[in-house]
């Protein structure tokens, strides 16, 4: 299974669904489409130049992926965020990622760590954007991001256990995506990403099972903290527009 962070590969190569699919999840994940963002047939016809019926088909199979709301009789919204809602993500993310983990330490090889390492390299590279604005800095620092987690545990042997770390990761890229828009708003809270990233990769390829599980959940917690705050000044929901 591969990690979703190249979310729109070649046009020529998929079917006009599979375009209308991917150009709404980016821009639900990207936060380009916030949380609670109504989102008419219509309107995205004309925005990505598609039909009604492959726009339609991507609505239904991103509402069965927890993206999309349907409402009945009123169409579609961008799936609403809070603070609730964020914290049963992040525990069930905590979970399956300790769980993937384990599994990928015993069980990776060379090849694995020449993975976590060289997409390490890419996302220390790669700068945090510096404002809100910068939509095309937050993609890209969000693709190799993803890049490295799914790296850390794509060794777990379970193509189960990746594709609930999939889902799980992508709701919590949307999220995150609240926070990296909104740097300035947050700035007195900065981590030394970079640091925290170094530390799980050594103690992952190191072997440390404990020591590396550890890491993560200070990690996945932290951002969690970080978010969750942002989520707590816009009334504990992010609002429909």
């Amino acid at each position: 299974m591969n990690f979703s962070g190249d979310l729109e590969p070649a046009d020529e190569t998929l079917s006009l669904m599979e375009r209308a699919y991917l150009r709404l999840r980016l821009g639900i994940l990207s936060g380009d489409l916030p949380p609670g963002t109504r989102l008419r047939a219509a309107d995205l016809q004309d925005r990505f130049g598609l039909g009604l019926t492959p726009i339609r088909e991507a609505l239904m199979r991103l509402t069965s992926e927890g993206l999309v709301d349907a409402e009945t009789h009123r169409g579609s919204r961008v799936s609403s965020a809070s603070l609730k809602a964020f914290a049963d993500l992040m525990d069930a993310r905590q979970e399956i990622e300790a769980t993937c983990l384990r599994r990928a330490i015993a069980r990776g090889d060379a090849a694995w760590e020449a993975e976590i390492v060289a997409s390490m390299h890419l996302l220390i590279r790669t700068p945090l954007p510096g404002d809100a604005d910068n939509r095309a800095a937050t993609a890209d620092w969000e693709k190799y991001h993803r890049r490295f987690h799914f790296a850390l545990v794509s060794a777990c042997g379970s193509e189960w256990l990746l594709r609930f770390w999939n889902t799980l990761a992508d709701q919590s890229e949307r999220y995150r995506a609240i926070r990296l828009l909104r740097r300035s708003e947050t700035a007195a809270e900065v981590r030394d990403m970079n640091g925290e990233h170094t530390a799980i990769m050594n103690a992952v390829v190191g072997r440390d099972t404990e020591l590396a599980i550890s890491l993560m959940s200070t990690h996945l917690k932290a951002t969690e903290r970080a978010i969750a705050r942002l989520l707590g000044n816009d009334s504990q929901t992010v609002k429909k527009t």
